[in-house]
């Protein structure tokens, strides 16, 4: 069976350390206010309905890699920056209890999914 160009790329290196040096220079910056883009996802997504518009932190800037949604189909050419962004739980559900104003959730979005807040 012959392996993804993907697999090949990866052999010997890893993923996401084979696609290092290739997304430019990272867009966000940790501590940079950031809000998820609500685009169309037609097959596959990692990005989570519930933060589609909601306003969180960058936590950390991770990795490069292609996103889920041209991975899905083998397309590895155009790889991004990963970041991890907090939210605050109150601000994804406002019927969060306000007993608990500093609960936070992180989840991971590649940069496709980001905008300046």
């Amino acid at each position: 069976m012959k392996r993804s160009h993907h697999a090949e790329k990866s052999t010997g290196k890893g993923d996401p350390q084979c696609f290092t040096g290739e997304a430019g220079p990272a867009k966000f910056k940790v501590g940079e206010r950031v809000r998820i883009k609500n685009l169309p996802d037609i097959f596959y997504t990692r990005c989570q309905v519930y933060t589609r518009g909601a306003e969180g932190t960058v936590a950390v800037v991770t990795h490069e890699s292609p996103a889920p949604e041209d991975e899905a189909w083998d397309n590895t050419d155009k790889p991004e920056w990963f970041y991890i962004v907090r939210f605050k739980q109150k601000d994804l559900w406002g019927d969060y209890p306000d007993a608990y104003p500093n609960d936070s959730v992180q989840t991971e979005f590649s940069e496709r999914w980001l905008e300046k807040a």
